[in-house]
């Protein structure tokens, strides 16, 4: 049997549950995820290496109508990955009924219809309405036949099979673009930031979910040793990171009393990292001022690739 492999573009709103579908479809924990929408602001790749062959999907931050500079960068990300990718995941959630957003991306999509797969997601939920998008998807984007639309949940694994299947029936025979023990292509600096900004804006949604990014200003690994009583030691990655926020009265909210709240994100972040990484990580985290970054082109450009 010869191997299948395709780039797959991951579209959808924001909060649909893009990154979820990811991890899950990837087994591994590859994107962030939070409640607060626009999370992944990256094209964040997952691999899944199957029998069939290798899917590279590539997680795009949620498409929102905004004209804000931030914003406007975000959905240049998912334009690219539109543009780049062999076949497109469009991800729909079954508990929100299609609105202006829904019906603007399906526009997007429709010259490339023929490279589309439709997964309707939380289908768990109890306000689930997959008959409505299905609707949706005959009247909106009518060059998608519905045995290309899936309902998963990414919650629970629930139709992630039927869906991955399907997606390996449309991709073109070739050669694996990553090796097999490969499930994401992120650099350890940037996979650190990551878990950090997730750890935080999940405490701090409420106060300043986008004020803030994650910059790792430096990290250090020692060399392998062994304990006392004569075992090889994991080896140690120390590391230095700075939440970075707009305003320096925001400073205080990340830190929080006594510095618990900063405490608990760097307990919470190592947590992730211990399960992530090999080495046994030491992190020293901060906070500093980027005044306005959001409103920066030269901060945009390094952050949101």
């Amino acid at each position: 049997m010869k191997k299948k492999a395709a780039f797959v573009a991951v579209l959808g709103r924001p909060s649909v549950g893009k990154s979820t579908l990811v991890n899950r479809m990837c087994g591994e924990k590859v994107a962030i995820v939070s409640a607060v929408p626009q999370t992944t602001r990256n094209a964040i790749r997952g691999i899944v290496n199957r029998e069939q062959g290798q899917l590279v999907f590539i997680d795009t931050p949620g498409r929102h109508s905004s004209e804000k500079k931030f914003n406007k960068k975000l959905a240049e990300v998912s334009g690219r990955a539109l543009g780049d990718a062999d076949l497109i995941l469009y991800v729909l959630d079954a508990s929100r009924l299609p609105g202006p957003e829904e019906f603007g991306i399906a526009a997007l999509i429709a010259p490339h219809s023929e490279r589309v797969v439709v997964a309707v997601n939380k289908t768990d939920t109890d306000a689930a309405a997959f008959g409505t998008f299905l609707e949706f998807i005959a009247h909106d984007l009518p060059g998608i036949n519905t045995n290309r639309c899936f309902p998963v949940s990414a919650k629970n694994g629930e139709g992630i099979e039927p869906l991955l299947a399907a997606l390996y029936d449309m991709a073109g025979e070739g050669e694996p673009f990553y090796g097999d023990e490969i499930y994401t292509d992120q650099e350890v600096d940037f996979r650190i930031a990551e878990i950090i900004r997730e750890q935080a804006i999940n405490r701090l949604r409420q106060e300043l979910p986008h004020a803030l990014y994650v910059e790792v200003a430096d990290a250090q690994l020692s060399e392998a040793g062994n304990s006392s009583g004569g075992l090889p030691c994991r080896q140690k990655l120390w590391v230095r990171a700075f939440i970075v926020v707009e305003r320096e009265s925001q400073k205080g909210i990340v830190v929080g009393s006594g510095g618990s709240m900063i405490k608990a994100i760097r307990l919470a972040a190592l947590k992730e990292l211990d399960a992530l990484f090999d080495w046994k990580i030491e992190l020293d985290l901060r906070v500093k001022t980027g005044k306005d970054w959001r409103h920066s082109d030269r901060t945009l450009r390094r952050l949101i690739k």
